[in-house]
């Protein structure tokens, strides 16, 4: 899966991985391969990626928005 999060002012992270974790709205939700098409607000907490390798990286936002769609998640903070 592609993960692609995105600010105003540039890419933050864009790299194929395994799986996220995300702080919705109505609280946290993980997306993995082959994840149902979904769009939803988020909240202020901490977006944590597993990539390929199996290392873990922890991004902290305040609120947005994400898009599943074809094994791509764009997140725009």
């Amino acid at each position: 899966m592609l993960l692609e999060i995105i600010s105003p002012e540039k890419v933050i992270y864009s790299a194929e991985i395994q799986s996220v974790r995300l702080p919705g709205r109505d609280g946290y939700f993980e997306v993995l391969k082959d994840h149902a098409p979904t769009i939803s607000l988020l909240n202020e907490g901490e977006i944590k990626v597993v990539d390929q390798s199996g290392s873990i990286q922890v991004f902290k936002t305040n609120k947005g928005f994400v898009e599943v769609l074809n094994n791509t998640i764009t997140v725009l903070v």
